[in-house]
């Protein structure tokens, strides 16, 4: 009995201990480095999920977005290497929802498209990973179809 509990007390203060995975050849204490989603084994469901939304216009603050909101992509039911999804978003006056739809190809540009209707287009989002983000940001211009959907607005989707 003495030798099981000695050795569950062992086992409990390893678990408690922070593990130290270092990659071979990497310094240990050191973060493994991370994979990104313009990686040549990138899948679509990487980008599942909720993002958060910021948007500014271009010349100006990031710290002081024009809208925020939130973007929630999903599996794509007819194109397995995309994702479809939903926009809610701030605007002066009231909010605004969309459907989206799109991908990262294989040079790791994303594009999306922007339909509050499901039928028009009102905006093309195209966007890059920053590979020192580790895919938990997506940073870019939202270009609208036309002068009646506003100007064109940098953008930033962070997990």
């Amino acid at each position: 009995m003495k030798r099981s509990t000695a050795s569950l007390t062992m086992l409990l203060s390893l678990l408690a201990q922070p593990a130290l995975a270092t990659a071979p050849g990497q310094a240990p204490n050191t973060p493994a480095p991370c994979q990104t989603l313009t990686d040549t084994d990138f899948a679509p469901q990487r980008l599942y999920g909720l993002w958060r939304l910021s948007l500014w216009p271009q010349g100006g603050d990031e710290a002081r977005p024009l809208s925020t909101g939130a973007m929630l992509f999903e599996q794509h039911p007819e194109y397995t290497d995309g994702v479809r999804g939903h926009l809610k978003r701030s605007a002066p006056g009231n909010d605004l929802n969309a459907l989206v739809s799109g991908d990262i190809d294989d040079e790791g540009e994303f594009a999306l498209d922007e339909s509050a209707d499901g039928v028009r287009i009102d905006a093309a989002w195209i966007g890059s990973l920053p590979p020192a983000a580790c895919g938990q940001e997506i940073r870019g211009v939202r270009h609208p179809a036309g002068p009646a959907d506003g100007p064109p607005l940098n953008f930033l989707l962070r997990r």
